[in-house]
């Protein structure tokens, strides 16, 4: 996600509206105006109030209209997928799942409205409960990866606790976000409360961290960004989620099903031409198997098909634009052996499927994430070896490990320092179970059984069964 941290002082250097491209074809597909700080600052100012009204709804009453905003975006299935492909450049099959998992996002966070509760603490001299109440106004800075999904990540349990919410989306995917706000009001949510901020990340991204008014940022996107992020919410003692960068291993031990292994792994990186945190680039296989397990990969890469978004036949579709297919380049160097599957020629940001071997670990290829359809393959020795390659990365968010081993699968899956790990399966994002990342990857965790109470303040309410004429304060 772009966001660059710059000064604007002078507003006249503002840009006023975003154009946005069809990645499949470089046609502008919409122009979008861009807020500026005093945008931000009166919508603030509109959610704060909205906030209040919202709040002191009976549960029932706000989970109601939860529901009634997710059977409304059901309705619009089709058109939020179209509008998907046509601003990100997703295939069809994925953009359609993107707008039901919107859906269900608002559905099960509707379904925690009414049992989101305290607790009642043993305590001598009396009665001592705990209140969850919502934080106030929550800003949502969205990427462009995945508008839908992720929007939605923070918007729905926000939303569902009590509070306002301001999503920013990225530039050059502003269109989803958009339609889902008026989706919103069409369901009969209060005016204000789902306000949507279209802009430059270092305009109206910037003025939505800096406010004052808002309690809280929810954060994805790149490490970079969010290290600037978490240290600005820092200076005014503001929560802040992080879902940052990934580099993810796919660890395949020898006695794992190895056609199984190789069948699954092509998709696992170039699931959304690779742009996705959670892709496994780091493909680790042991050596005993490792020439077999290349010889099964190679011609399942050749023959991803990649090409129009709307065809449902095809499997990959482009980079999101030239700057990202300009970074993808700039590391899948001429002296590197690798194997490529094909890609369109001519208009969009078309990169093809590129698997790189024989290649160092320390490799820039293999350590930084390049956030497109490139994974290397690594060979290791053994378990421990596999656990250091696992773990050789700034990054922790997500892994898979293939093995039919039930005790090495439960070994490995405590050794490798990440957030999400799938056994057999590249599967990690699912809004029944939290997640997020360890080191680099971020800061907190999104989704699962817990996702309402990370938009609320814990009050704590002691009531003493003391006569008032012995009871005496204890500080």
């Amino acid at each position: 996600m772009s966001y660059e941290h710059e000064n604007h002082e002078d507003r006249d250097t503002y840009v006023h509206e975003h154009q946005v491209l069809n990645p499949a074809t470089e046609e502008v597909v919409a122009t979008v105006p861009a807020a500026t700080p005093e945008d931000v600052d009166a919508a603030v100012a509109r959610a704060a109030a909205a906030q209040t009204r919202w709040a002191t709804l009976a549960p029932a009453d706000r989970a109601r209209l939860l529901r009634r905003f997710a059977a409304t975006v059901d309705e619009h299935l089709e058109e939020l997928a179209q509008l998907e492909v046509r601003e990100a450049g997703h295939v069809i099959g994925n953009a359609r799942w993107e707008a039901g998992n919107a859906r269900d996002l608002l559905d099960f966070a509707a379904g925690g409205v009414e049992r989101l509760s305290g607790r009642q603490i043993p305590v001598p001299g009396g009665l001592d409960i705990t209140i969850l109440e919502p934080l106030g106004v929550v800003g949502v800075v969205a990427p462009w990866n995945f508008p839908m999904p992720i929007a939605a990540w923070g918007t729905a349990p926000a939303l569902a606790a009590g509070n306002a919410v301001l999503l920013k989306p990225a530039e050059t995917t502003p269109l989803t976000a958009l339609r889902l706000a008026e989706l919103a009001l069409e369901s009969g949510l209060p005016e204000h409360l789902f306000q949507v901020l279209p802009g430059a990340g270092d305009v109206a991204g910037n003025a939505l961290v800096e406010h004052p008014g808002v309690a809280k940022i929810v954060f994805t996107g790149s490490t970079r960004v969010g290290k600037v992020i978490m240290a600005k919410c820092a200076a005014r003692v503001k929560r802040v989620t992080l879902e940052l960068g990934g580099k993810s291993p796919n660890i395949v031990f020898a006695d794992a099903d190895i056609e199984a292994a190789a069948a699954a792994a092509p998709m696992s990186f170039l699931d959304n031409a690779g742009q996705d945190c959670c892709a496994r680039t780091r493909i680790l296989v042991q050596r005993s198997v490792y020439d077999r397990f290349l010889d099964l990969l190679t011609p399942a890469i050749e023959s991803v098909v990649v090409g129009d978004p709307n065809d449902e036949r095809t499997q990959m579709g482009p980079l999101i634009s030239k700057v990202q297919l300009e970074r993808v380049r700039s590391y899948v160097t001429d002296d590197l052996k690798a194997i490529r599957g094909s890609a369109p020629e001519g208009p969009g940001f078309w990169f093809p499927p590129t698997l790189v071997t024989d290649v160092d670990p320390a490799a820039p290829i293999a350590a930084e994430e390049v956030f497109g359809p490139v994974a290397v393959v690594l060979p290791f020795e053994d378990e421990a070896d596999a656990v250091r390659l696992a773990n050789a990365t700034e990054y922790g968010l997500s892994g898979s490990i293939w093995t039919r081993d039930v005790g090495r699968a439960l070994r490995v899956s405590g050794a490798v320092a990440a957030g999400n790990l799938s056994v057999n399966s590249h599967s990690s994002v699912r809004y029944w179970t939290p997640f997020g990342g360890y080191k680099q990857s971020g800061l907190g965790r999104e989704l699962g059984p817990d996702a309402l109470a990370a938009f609320t303040e814990t009050k704590n309410v002691f009531i003493s069964n003391v006569s008032t004429s012995t009871n005496s304060s204890e500080g």
